[in-house]
């Protein structure tokens, strides 16, 4: 029997980790003109369950503001499973910063969109988002500070 050394990548399972919704101004909110500042928060957790298998989660955060009052929070943490074998080192940043959350952003996207349909604001569609360039500036930004640990 010989051993299988090709790359795998797959996907095990999908699922929400956790939601949180807070609306800390209703029903005040309700009776004022629309017009929302939405501010978006991307974050995203690597948890290596065992030599193949890693767990990572997808953290969007939504605050939506009236004015000057919250109108709404919204988090939603989705994870999924996935199983990653025979992959070069130099490559597990990229598929863990860029594919994974590829994969998890459009589950998370239907997510907080039925969260903010039933807290019963207008329907919030999240826009695209570009992983690879979100990936490429948090690794510039982690060159820049080991640059100036290393200069002090």
């Amino acid at each position: 029997m010989s051993e299988n050394n090709e790359a795998q990548f797959n996907l095990q399972r999908i699922y929400t980790k956790d939601l949180s919704f807070e609306t800390p101004n209703s029903p005040q909110v309700f009776l004022k003109e629309w017009n929302p500042d939405i501010s978006l928060d991307l974050n995203t957790e690597v948890n290596q369950i065992d030599d193949n298998n890693y767990e990572v989660v997808l953290i969007v955060t939504v605050t939506v503001k009236n004015g000057e009052e919250t109108a709404f929070l919204a988090e939603v943490h989705q994870a999924g499973i996935f199983q990653v074998k025979n992959i070069p080192e130099e490559q597990m940043g990229p598929i863990m910063g860029i594919q994974c959350p590829n994969v998890l952003f459009p589950y998370a996207r239907e997510t907080m969109s039925d969260l903010v349909n039933r807290g019963s604001f207008p329907q919030l569609l999240l826009t695209p988002v570009n992983f690879e360039q979100l990936y490429m500036q948090h690794v510039q930004q982690m060159q820049k500070e080991q640059e100036s640990e290393q200069s002090h």
